[in-house]
């Protein structure tokens, strides 16, 4: 009795990792390839599975793979082999093979690379698998590795390695040069943070009233100066001529495989004295300095429990010259004459000759009567009926971030393509034949290609963590703010329940200037308006009458929306 003999049946998988396919590793050519193997050695082809574009490092984002992983454990085609034109097509990431290639051969599948002449039915080609999976995946690193420190010598040659230049600078021939047109507001933002009290948020606002706007450019389109990119400016050691590279760094999230984030390094690579710089080192430190102490501004205590804090010291501004007034102490002795007693006052800074200002402003206010009168005006309004409810609402009111959501969603997906561009890419030039006659020109294409990848990941990460840096703000000073509306409504009892630093820091967060007359008033009173950071008082809402027996004559609101200022004058 003659039996006919069954055919071997087989899969065909092919992948390339990049759009742009060398001859050779095509999807065609590695099919066509396969085809002839498999009729060479009589096998049926059943299926045939491609991913076009998709790397090589995971298998979780290639879909017909997974796909005919999910086939063969169906048997729905009792196969016995899957054929791949070569190991680095069917996968790099060494686990990812060995993984698969188990589960294969659970379902008694097989796996033949037809350019390496591997068989995993045979008894050393499980061996060979396993250590190709292993030498692609150190050769993918070697490359990432290699590809990093070339970025990494092009900045100590003084060259830029970013993308789009820094405010301020042009790139010419690869190296940093001053754009002068630009570099005009750079020098203001050190000056004014440097030589007066404003910070990041008063600058931006110095630089609209002023009508200095940013220029628009490809990565940038903006008007105006947000505090978020001042504070990266003042940040930038780029300004004071040193390249900076490594600042921050893509770290893998754990327990992930795919997901990374960025991470702000400690040490990092400074080159100085790569280009002409825009503000003197001197400036630069000085800047670093006032950040630092800034940054812990709220976490200062007392130095000694008998150190007086002073409410409103800085907050009150001088009627004649418009700076912040401190405070002074005056020793008097007792009536009795036994001890001296402390007397403290407001007086400006100026007064002195600081900072060579001199201000002939010379009255002093005493800090009680000021400090009375401003908490008086505070706890007034707060009693009203109608206070309180808008206090609420404001305490209910969601923040809108839905525009910044978009534009950090839209810069993620941005980097998410350029991080699986820049795999393919590396995955391209490992898998190159290093015999083919056009090698060097086709890898000098890919590392081209790979290097503006790199430019393209700095420029959005830069972008990306100006963006959340700037709905940070927002959700922080909608945090502070509720905080405050909180406070506010239940004001007496909270606030003669602080310590003194407790409340100089609350008074901080809610007032912006105070102002007061050049002279005491009839009615005994300095205080002419205050100024909130936070919109307590709608412009639209009634406050006639709000403020009684204050000896106030009179009581209206002034302030831009935009700004979220309301000033309240008495």
């Amino acid at each position: 009795m003659m039996f006919s003999k069954q055919p071997i049946r087989v899969y065909i998988y092919s992948r390339v990792s990049t759009v742009m396919q060398v001859e050779g590793y095509s999807l065609d050519a590695q099919k066509e390839r396969m085809r002839a193997f498999a009729a060479f050695n009589g096998y049926e082809v059943v299926r045939e599975y491609e991913d076009a574009g998709k790397s090589g490092r995971s298998i979780e984002s290639r879909f017909h793979f997974q796909e005919m992983i999910k086939d063969i454990k169906s048997g729905k085609d009792g196969i016995s082999y899957i054929l791949v034109y070569k190991l680095s097509r069917f996968g790099r990431n060494a686990a990812d093979v060995l993984n698969t290639l188990q589960v294969m051969q659970d379902y008694g599948v097989n796996l033949i690379c037809v350019e390496d002449g591997i068989d995993s039915s045979k008894d050393a080609g499980k061996l060979i698998i396993s250590v190709l999976s292993a030498v692609a995946e150190i050769e993918k690193e070697n490359i990432r590795i290699q590809t990093m420190e070339g970025r990494m010598q092009k900045a100590r040659e003084g060259k830029w390695n970013g993308g789009f230049a820094p405010y301020g600078y042009k790139i010419v021939d690869g190296k940093l040069e001053i754009n002068e047109e630009e570099a005009k507001a750079i020098r203001i933002i050190f000056d004014q943070y440097i030589n007066t009290d404003t910070g990041a948020n008063g600058i931006s606002k110095y630089l609209e009233n002023h009508g200095i706007r940013k220029i628009p450019r490809q990565n940038g389109k903006a008007e105006l100066f947000s505090a978020a990119f001042v504070r990266q400016i003042l940040r930038n050691p780029v300004y004071c001529g040193n390249i900076a590279y490594g600042r921050r760094k893509i770290e893998k999230v754990i327990g992930t495989r795919d997901d990374y984030h960025l991470v702000p390094q400690k040490e990092y690579l400074l080159v100085p004295n790569a280009h002409q710089p825009i503000v003197s080192e001197e400036y630069w430190n000085k800047a670093q300095k006032k950040l630092e102490s800034q940054a812990k501004k709220y976490e200062k205590v007392n130095s000694s429990k008998n150190e007086k804090v002073h409410l409103l010291s800085g907050i009150v501004k001088c009627p004649e010259c418009g700076a912040g007034m401190h405070s002074n102490v005056n020793k008097k002795k007792k009536k009795d004459g036994s001890n001296y007693k402390d007397f403290f006052f407001y007086r400006c800074k100026h007064r002195d000759m600081t900072r060579g200002h001199k201000c002939d402003f010379n009255r002093q206010i005493k800090e009680a009567v000021l400090d009375s009168a401003v908490i008086e005006v505070i706890g007034d309004l707060v009693k009203k009926p109608k206070f309180a409810e808008l206090m609420r609402q404001k305490i209910n009111t969601k923040v809108d971030t839905t525009e910044i959501d978009a534009e950090i969603n839209n810069y993620t997906k941005q980097l998410r393509h350029n991080y699986g561009l820049k795999d393919r890419l590396i995955d391209e030039i490992d898998g190159l034949d290093w015999e083919d006659k056009h090698y060097e020109r086709r890898k000098g294409d890919l590392d081209k290609r790979l290097d503006q990848t790199y430019n393209r990941i700095d420029e959005l990460e830069n972008e990306l963590a100006k963006a959340q840096e700037r709905k940070d703000v927002i959700e922080k000073d909608k945090i502070t703010g509720d905080n405050i509306y909180k406070i506010l409504l239940n004001f007496e009892n909270i606030f003669s329940n602080m310590d003194d630093l407790e409340r100089k820091q609350f008074i901080e967060l809610l007032i912006d200037e105070i102002q007061i007359h050049p002279e005491k008033q009839e009615n005994g009173q300095w205080l002419k308006s205050i100024s909130f950071k936070l919109p307590i008082i709608d412009q639209d809402f009634d406050i006639n009458g709000w403020v009684n027996n204050m000896h106030v004559s009179t009581c209206f609101v002034l302030g831009n929306r935009s700004t979220g200022r309301r000033r309240v004058r008495v």
